[in-house]
């Protein structure tokens, strides 16, 4: 990869050697991605606040992560599509450290929104009374922490614990993952571990046992004729998981290509190959609004009144975007 030099005041960049046409076509996929990233999430938030009934304890931690991902489109891909035109980050040091942090931090909101989702989403199948419990305002208390968790992990590089710098082809910022220092391998060892693996085993634990409890509770509704809470439940968790599948298949080769670096820190990876990941990494956005679309009816009904103006009139009503209530889940789930 290209030699950064980090000093106090300023990160220096050396030129990268990488053809006029390349910078061209990431800039044009940067483009369509963050047009694509801000449409689609606006739309959420907008059939969201539209739609205030919608605003349950679940669709609440909804809203959330489209607003995280609304950050990453403005903050990441907007940016590296005018560098990317310009053909280097002609932006200056600051706003580099700012677009690594900015990027940093509402990528880690995401995960940690995704992991929250995933485990009320546990309590509400699997541990009913608990589910008894969820209301907006928990929803609320759980956003706040996972926002002040990961800002702690996106502002210890700006006090001196790793750093942001330049990365790939140069035209966009991140995590120093190049620095050679043990107090950047001893950052990036503990974000692995605590930002990524972490919430990655509750999502899988969360997630299996949800399955697990669905084929149960799927017997005993079935058993007394009950079809209704078991098939919103069952579009729920799809959505819910394909959400995750997304984000981990954008996330996943960006993690591994900075483990390996941590790993071996003398290998040589060619800045294209470097650039990639993260550019894939700047697509997550895209995908959580097609899903809700493709997966969820009232959603779906709600976004085609909206982009046509109200002249669209959904055919059904309902109080939930998501999926039953606790209370309707814990009323149907609770003969297992």
């Amino acid at each position: 990869m290209e030699s950064i030099t980090t000093t106090d005041t300023a990160i220096t960049v050396q030129p990268t050697i990488f053809p006029r046409v390349g910078y061209s076509i990431l800039s044009y996929l940067m483009f369509i991605n963050t047009v694509l990233s801000v449409f689609n999430n606006l739309l959420v938030i907008a059939v969201m606040l539209k739609n205030v009934h919608f605003l349950n304890a679940m669709n609440v931690i909804v809203l959330s992560l489209a607003v995280s991902d609304l950050m990453i489109a403005s903050c990441g891909s907007a940016i590296v599509t005018i560098t990317n035109y310009q053909g280097s980050f002609f932006l200056g040091d600051a706003f580099c450290v700012f677009q690594g942090f900015a990027v940093n931090y509402f990528g880690l909101v995401s995960l940690c929104t995704l992991t929250l989702l995933a485990y009320e989403r546990y309590n509400v199948v699997c541990k009913p009374m608990a589910g008894f419990k969820l209301n907006v305002r928990r929803s609320c208390q759980g956003l706040l922490f996972v926002w002040l968790y990961c800002l702690f992990w996106a502002v210890a590089p700006l006090l001196g614990w790793s750093s942001y710098g330049p990365e790939g082809v140069q035209t966009s910022c991140s995590l120093g993952w190049e620095e050679r220092s043990w107090s950047n391998y001893s950052y990036l060892i503990f974000y692995t571990l605590l930002c990524f693996i972490l919430p990655t085993a509750v999502i899988v634990y969360c997630y299996s046992n949800v399955l697990v409890s669905m084929r149960k509770i799927n017997k005993s509704i079935e058993l007394q004729g009950g079809k209704n809470c078991l098939e919103e439940n069952e579009h729920a968790v799809r959505m819910v998981l394909a959400m995750i599948t997304a984000f981990f298949i954008c996330w996943l080769p960006y993690t591994a290509i900075s483990v390996v670096v941590v790993v071996d820190p003398e290998i040589y990876i060619p800045p294209l190959v470097a650039t990639m990941p993260m550019y894939f990494a700047k697509t997550s956005p895209v995908y959580n609004p097609i899903i809700y679309f493709l997966t969820n009816k009232r959603f779906r009904e709600s976004s085609l009144e909206i982009l046509s103006c109200g002249r669209y009139i959904p055919r059904h009503t309902g109080s939930g975007l998501m999926m039953c209530s606790a209370q309707k889940s814990q009323s149907r789930i609770n003969p297992v």
